[in-house]
């Protein structure tokens, strides 16, 4: 078996278990006892006309996908809830009148909370007074009730740490 292939099955399970470890994710440590034995590796290798350095240094499916962020990263504050919390929450909350002594006109303003303490625990939306509002349908009071779609972005973004961006 050559060098080359190798190492790019010793980088391709570090770059997975970077990768993983970076998303929140746990993978097993690499040991030398969990690496793959030398009769494991050459059992699996291609003919030797078959590797190329260029195939050592292209990144696979497996570490493509691996590095992608989970879907609850992607939400956004400033495209997807605020524009929730505005069409459905600004009337009572930060429009006209701050019910509650809660505004939901800005991001810091959510984040004050009301004048029962803060709305909004970042990384746990069990816990978040806001997302069990939403999910017992006691909020909002007045006008149509969220969609199932909009509560679980709510959800899904309070849940990756309600982050500003």
């Amino acid at each position: 078996m050559s060098t080359t292939r190798s190492t790019q099955i010793v980088v391709t399970i570090l770059v997975v278990s970077l990768a993983l470890t970076a998303c929140g994710s746990s993978a097993p440590a690499v040991t030398e006892a969990s690496a793959p034995t030398k009769a494991a590796v050459e059992s699996t290798a291609a003919p030797t006309d078959a590797p190329t350095e260029q195939a050592a240094i292209e990144p696979t499916a497996t570490t493509a996908a691996a590095i992608e962020p989970p879907a609850a990263a992607a939400v956004s504050f400033a495209n997807d809830i605020l524009p929730i919390l505005e069409s459905r929450c600004l009337n009572c909350h930060g429009g006209r009148e701050t019910k509650e002594g809660l505004s939901v006109a800005s991001y810091g303003a959510l984040m004050a909370g009301s004048d029962n303490g803060p709305v909004i625990v970042a990384g746990d939306a069990e816990n978040s007074l806001l997302v069990q509002q939403l999910l017992n349908g006691k909020m909002p009071k007045r006008g149509p009730k969220l969609t199932p779609d909009q509560v679980q972005l709510i959800v899904d973004w309070v849940s990756a740490g309600a982050m500003n961006n």
